[in-house]
């Protein structure tokens, strides 16, 4: 590809992630190959091919639509989100199969090229308007399905990180949008197959309910993606701002935090977050490098001490340092930059539940 061209390193994730999908892969197409067999045992080799890499590839496709909003609603999903790509080249290939043998089957054993055969079949095989009235199960579907598979076949090849440094992260991102059209055409194939194949109601409802819950998926995560732009434009206004995602704490462990051209202590005390100054008042020692200790944050150079709520050294002592509001917007961590008054009690806030996030901007 090129000579500049740096790898990504092949991880344990990684081979998990492939792992789990070539499993799922091989175990969905056994079921579905022992189910078709036993209920229609007259179905042809080639019959229980074309449905089960259908049946395989537009169910990983749900799978995929369905990674992005659940990784927003939840950031346990985030490690699927990271592997996706390989999930997509996986559909192109069922879905390539699935086309190529289906081309062959009913197309090339005819005089005309088989793709002309299947792009100019409606024109003698179907008859979409006939009687006066519309007959929806004459509707052409191939087409939809070719196209479908252009986006795929696209989608798959950029899908390789040559592309995305080659392209830049904005342009390559809008070509992978082109997978909801690809959905819709998928969806308009399906459906209209149906309507010429199958009398069951199942295949219909099963369609239904995918096409709903992907809907309802992007719609939840859009709304909570607008209620959390709310709070944080609010929270910008007022004058907050953000450091990233929460670290991986211990309890009674702090964490430096640079907040613009000054640096902030972050401390984990009774499973609640608060912020200090950094700067001990004894010879300026690193609060942030410090653990709590009977209730107070311990400079890690001679051990003098501050409460992490309102920052002040415990009776008789009475240095005390600043704090500092913190808020927590959808896992992310925002502090105001300008201090309490003095000795004002700050309530800091909650952990979240996920405690396993990454360490938040400006940590050192």
């Amino acid at each position: 590809m090129s000579d500049h061209y740096r790898a990504i390193d092949w991880n344990r994730q990684k081979r998990c992630y492939d792992a789990a999908l070539a499993g799922l892969v091989v175990m969905g197409a056994a079921t579905f190959l022992g189910v078709t067999a036993w209920v229609s045992p007259e179905s042809t080799a080639e019959t229980l091919i074309l449905r089960t890499t259908s049946v395989l590839a537009f169910f990983l496709l749900h799978i995929l639509l369905a990674i992005g909003p659940l990784a927003r609603l939840d950031p346990q999903f985030l490690p699927l989100l990271y592997n996706r790509r390989h999930l997509g080249v996986t559909i192109f290939l069922l879905a390539l199969v699935h086309g190529l043998l289906a081309t062959i089957q009913f197309h090339a054993l005819g005089d005309e090229n088989p793709l002309v055969s299947l792009l100019t079949a409606y024109s003698r095989d179907y008859r979409v308007w006939s009687d006066g009235r519309w007959q929806l199960a004459h509707f052409p579907f191939e087409p939809f399905g070719v196209l479908a598979l252009g986006v795929l076949l696209i989608l798959a090849a950029l899908s390789h990180d040559f592309w995305l440094k080659r392209l830049g992260a904005g342009l390559w991102k809008a070509f992978h949008l082109l997978i909801y059209p690809a959905y819709v055409l998928l969806v308009a194939h399906v459906a209209f197959g149906i309507l010429q194949t199958e009398r069951s109601p199942v295949y219909p409802i099963l369609l239904g309910i995918g096409f709903l819950v992907i809907t309802a998926l992007h719609l939840l995560a859009a709304a909570r993606e607008k209620v959390r732009s709310t709070t944080a434009a609010a929270a910008s206004s007022e004058g907050f701002v953000p450091v990233g995602a929460v670290p991986s704490l211990e309890e009674g462990h702090a964490r430096v935090l640079k907040v613009g051209r000054q640096r902030v202590a972050l401390v984990r005390h009774q499973d609640r977050l608060f912020a200090t100054g950094n700067v001990c008042r004894h010879q300026g020692g690193p609060l942030g490098e410090g653990r709590v200790v009977n209730g107070c944050l311990t400079c890690p150079w001679h051990g003098w001490n501050y409460q992490p709520e309102d920052g002040c050294s415990p009776p008789p002592f009475d240095e005390v340092i600043p704090t500092y509001r913190l808020r927590m917007i959808d896992g992310e961590l925002w502090i105001h930059p300008v201090p309490l008054p003095t000795r004002t009690a700050s309530t800091g806030v909650a952990l979240p539940e996920n405690g396993s996030n990454p360490q938040p901007k400006g940590a050192s």
